[in-house]
């Protein structure tokens, strides 16, 4: 059966060869951002994904700071490849960085104190909803981009850096821009030691 949310997610893939040819306008790019977070689930639609857009200077900006942050706790021998890596981050259009909200977390652990050792996690998996949605909205929109973790070591830096709230917590960093290089194959495990269809 054709199914085309399927197609989009087939089309999502990483890509760390970013570059800054892109036709789609800024503008465009952070509505389809926002848009891809705020239709994304999350536990009784506390919505409590929260994001940071960077587009150009302001995102070399971040990937400068992430370099100068992992060169104090990377071993020197070989930072090199590190460096380029990060510099290949800063290649793109820009970054979108990924938080949760640790207030609306407290919130919901207080007015529902039955699950409150659930809402961390589930908030973890609203915020993986959101990261997914807009990974495979820019796929999907013929834009490259990966999801990196270089929290918590640049949490203090971001937060200092763009006056963010002291509740929102770094998750992820997904760099974004346009593909110039193509995909390999993708492997998959077999089916049978993944999923068990029963009835």
């Amino acid at each position: 059966m054709s199914n085309a949310y399927l197609d989009a997610l087939k089309k999502r893939r990483t890509q760390y060869s970013l570059g800054r040819n892109l036709s789609a306008s800024k503008e465009q790019l952070a509505t389809l951002i926002q848009d891809a977070i705020k239709h994304s689930p999350s536990s009784f639609n506390s919505q409590s994904s929260r994001a940071v857009i960077l587009f150009g200077a302001e995102s070399v900006k971040l990937w400068d700071l992430a370099i100068e942050a992992v060169r104090k706790v990377a071993p020197a021998e070989g930072f090199d490849k590190t460096e380029a890596k990060l510099k290949s981050f800063a290649a793109g259009v820009g970054t979108v960085l990924f938080f949760e909200d640790q207030d609306v977390v407290r919130s919901l652990q207080e007015k529902f104190a039955l699950y409150a050792d659930n809402f961390p996690v589930w908030s973890e998996q609203a915020g993986g909803m959101a990261q997914l949605s807009v990974w495979t909205a820019l796929a999907n929109a013929d834009v490259g981009a990966s999801l990196q973790h270089y929290n918590p070591l640049i949490d203090g830096i971001v937060a200092s850096e763009w006056k963010l709230p002291a509740s929102w917590k770094l998750r992820a960093q997904m760099p974004f821009g346009s593909n110039e290089n193509g995909f390999g194959d993708k492997g998959f495990m077999d089916d049978a030691e993944r999923f068990r269809v029963i009835g």
